[in-house]
Order: C-alpha cells, then sequence, then structure tokens
C-alpha cells in the first residue's frame, strides 16, 4: 500500500497543543548534564572542524519570467552550460552580501 507524503512549510505547520508546549518547555529547562547522549555520542572539535554547514540544503526553486539586458545574457551563455544557474549564484552572492551589511529592504 501506497503512502500518502506530508509536506509543512512554516506557514502549514499544526499548531503544537498544550502538552507538547509543555514538554518542549519542560525539555529547555533541563540542563545539558541530564541529556542521556550514550546512545549518540557528543561530537568532538576535531569532528566538527570538518563541518560543512549547509551541506544538503537544496532551496526550493521557483520558475520566473525575468528580462535581462540582451549583452548580459549573452555573456552568461557564453560561459557555458548552466547559464540560470549562474544567474541564481551571482543573485545568491549579493543577496548574502546585503543580508551580512544589514541592507535588507522589508
Amino acid at each position: 500500500m501506497k503512502k500518502k507524503m506530508v509536506r509543512y512549510t512554516l506557514e502549514t505547520l499544526p499548531e503544537l497543543t498544550k502538552a507538547q508546549r509543555a514538554n518542549l518547555k519542560a525539555l529547555a529547562a533541563r540542563p545539558d548534564s541530564e541529556i542521556d547522549t550514550s546512545d549518540i555520542p557528543e561530537l568532538t572539535d576535531e569532528q566538527w572542524k570538518h563541518a560543512v554547514r549547509g551541506r544538503f540544503y537544496r532551496p526550493v526553486k521557483r520558475q520566473i519570467t525575468a528580462r535581462v539586458d540582451a549583452d548580459v545574457l549573452d555573456w552568461l551563455k557564453r560561459q557555458g552550460k548552466g547559464y540560470q544557474s549562474r544567474i541564481n549564484a551571482i543573485l545568491r552572492r549579493e543577496m548574502l552580501e546585503a543580508l551580512k551589511a544589514g541592507k535588507e529592504v522589508a
């Protein structure tokens, strides 16, 4: 029997019950020393040194229509296959720089 996959976004997550909220609050109040990590040992500083943030993160893609200057598009296409991915990478780099500089516009 095939099962239906359920996906949630932040906007569609079901509300927590009072019992769930109380359980989370109690867990948050516990000191780290009370957490049993015997079945999942904590990572060492050496292991964290090689960690990579967002390694498996894949943002959701949305199709858009955009008008780009012809010379800019020609330049991107001349660099080979994947010009749309390059456009996205350029925009992401600019977005991250703006966010780092606190230039986010509401």
